[in-house]
């Protein structure tokens, strides 16, 4: 089934340090009336000004790691995501938009940038492990991916990042497990309104045994 749009109008970060969203998703949210909206946070561009009061702001991955001192510079976007979130929008970050939702990130050389202070979460490029794998994802109510008109049931991530947390404080967006069912570690972060996780979401999740041969 076409996984329903998380929110009906949709501000989304798009450029070189927010590039990896799937084009297979933005069309189901596109097919199922969603209004989109582009912005590049590189480019100090602010949340699109006919989209003040968009229902949900998200934040791809891509390699905010790249521009993080950039990134930490633009003070218009920064402060229109500021603004966004003391009225309540809910803003949803994956994996690289997840980590600028945190208090810092440090790049590969040690380096700390401040990033929006959203969400109590530190990460580090400064020692690089790789997390790679399918994910069946359970999302917590009250999230963008849970509730009425939104997708009620479990949902296809994949995780395939570097980055190492430092901190992270807040209770978790998804239950998880791997491809093979294991229970995983809690996902991702939920402060209010903000949420984000290191999951990439592929897709709603059918359960194998309803699917024909």
């Amino acid at each position: 089934p076409i996984l329903p749009p998380p929110a009906q109008r949709i501000a989304i970060a798009r450029d070189a340090a927010f590039a990896f969203a799937y084009p297979h998703l933005l069309a189901d949210w596109r097919a199922s009336g969603a209004e989109l909206r582009f912005f590049s946070p590189l480019a100090d561009q602010p949340v699109p000004a006919d989209f003040t009061e968009a229902d949900l702001i998200f934040l791809p991955g891509g390699y905010p790691e790249l521009h993080a001192a950039r990134l930490a510079a633009n003070a218009c976007w920064r402060a229109s995501m500021q603004r966004a979130a003391a009225r309540g929008t809910a803003i949803y970050g994956e994996c690289g938009g997840y980590m600028v939702l945190g208090r810092g990130l440090v790049d590969a050389d040690g380096a700390r940038h401040e990033m929006l202070g959203l969400l109590a979460l530190e990460t580090s490029f400064a020692d690089r492990r790789l997390h790679l794998g399918y994910r069946h994802l359970t999302p917590q109510a009250g999230t963008p991916w849970h509730g009425p008109p939104m997708w009620h049931g479990p949902l296809r991530g994949h995780e395939f990042h570097y980055a190492t947390t430092l901190m992270a404080e807040g209770p978790p967006l998804f239950a998880a497990r791997n491809a093979e069912g294991t229970a995983l570690a809690p996902m991702g972060l939920v402060a209010g309104n903000i949420s984000g996780s290191f999951a990439h979401v592929i897709d709603a999740a059918i359960d194998a045994a309803k699917k024909p041969d």
